[in-house]
């Protein structure tokens, strides 16, 4: 009973280390490939993006790094950053249709950026380097693989070129790159009337309105004024006429 016990948990233990195996030895390749970053971005969009490139040899180091841009995503405007002690060799394709970069038609776009080492500038072991670049308008696609190759001090090359596979683990993974959809603009509410402004227009509105009907009582008062003054005078015409009238009348015969 005792040896059974003990032969159970050797294989229990063997089955744990066979599994932790498993997990560690296909999580340890993942960490180590070549990436840019940030790997995700806006389509439509400029970006500065790095190519991080680990070197996973204990005794040979990273001499060279050459990336492919995607053929069914060009882009028309890409420019590289200068990396101390790398040289930069940029490869051009023709593209048709060409494409739009801000209202210009491209038709030759870039294919191609290699960077090679120049004296002891090489990725030595236990480091890594980054390698940025500039690009856009971002093409409206969902995702844009880089395909790379590493070279070796000793001559090995390494082909990061395999695309992403949904619940695949890859070996040897593309550089990836995210698009999502960029945000259409929403219109500006328009700014409200702060109350002391509001206030005022009512103010002033208010003014205005009882300057206007004080306007009107006054017309009104001299129009009226202007009609009683036109009746005395009237009046007193015919009253005048009057007096005159009697006077010029003649006396009676006795």
């Amino acid at each position: 009973m005792i040896r059974h016990r003990r032969t159970a948990g050797a294989a229990a233990a063997l089955a744990l280390g066979a599994i932790a195996t498993a997990v560690f030895g296909f999580a340890a390749p993942a960490s180590a490939h070549v990436t840019v970053n940030p790997n995700e971005a806006k389509q439509g969009g400029y970006g500065r993006f790095a190519f991080r490139v680990p070197n996973e040899s204990d005794s040979a180091s990273t001499t060279k790094l050459e990336v492919f841009l995607p053929e069914n995503a060009p882009v028309g405007s890409v420019s590289t950053m200068p990396v101390p002690g790398w040289t930069v060799a940029v490869e051009k394709r023709k593209v048709d249709p060409p494409v739009q970069v801000h209202g210009s038609e491209i038709s030759e776009v870039v294919a191609k950026v290699t960077w090679t080492a120049s004296g002891d500038a090489a990725i030595a072991p236990g480091t890594f380097q980054e390698f940025p670049i500039s690009m856009g308008p971002l093409p409206e696609v969902d995702q844009m693989v880089f395909k790379a190759l590493q070279t070796y001090s000793n001559g090995d090359v390494v082909r990061w070129i395999d695309e992403p596979e949904p619940g695949k683990e890859l070996a040897a993974p593309a550089p990836v790159l995210t698009l999502t959809a960029a945000t259409p603009a929403t219109p500006s509410a328009a700014p409200a009337e702060s109350p002391a402004v509001a206030g005022g227009a009512a103010d002033d509105g208010d003014d205005g309105n009882g300057l206007a009907v004080g306007l009107g009582v006054a017309g009104l008062i001299a129009g009226v004024g202007g009609l009683v003054l036109g009746g005395l005078a009237f009046a007193r015409t015919r009253r005048a006429g009057g007096d005159t009238a009697q006077s010029g009348e003649p006396a009676p015969t006795s």
